[in-house]
């Protein structure tokens, strides 16, 4: 919730669709019906890679809307082969998208699930 513009910001296993944890958000952006949602993107993405033959891994995907960014950035637990990703949502008229995706990879290298 340090990046600047952040809305929310949520931990997903996107195997399960389970929220492991939320911060941030509001009455306008539930976390967690969004990170759901956005399980689905996820899923549809490497359905789509498996279905072409790609063997490029997704480091993130970015849905741009009117007023806000939405970072989706997977991270691929290489002990037990577990799925999760970090979901952040900001406001655009707030957020540096650069500094956000490098921001999301450090605490991706940060962080031990």
């Amino acid at each position: 919730m340090t990046i600047e513009g952040a809305i929310g910001v949520a931990l997903v296993d996107y195997t399960s669709g389970l929220t492991l944890g939320v911060l941030g958000g509001g009455p306008t952006m539930d976390m967690n019906i969004a990170a759901a949602g956005n399980t689905d993107v996820i899923r549809a993405k490497v359905r789509t890679l498996g279905m072409l033959g790609l063997q490029d891994g997704i480091e993130d995907i970015l849905i741009t809307l009117d007023s806000q960014y939405h970072l989706i950035r997977l991270l691929q637990n290489k002990r037990n082969g577990e799925s999760f990703f970090l979901y952040l949502s900001l406001r655009k008229d707030r957020a540096n998208l650069g500094l956000a995706r490098h921001q999301l990879r450090r605490i991706e290298a940060e962080l031990d699930v």
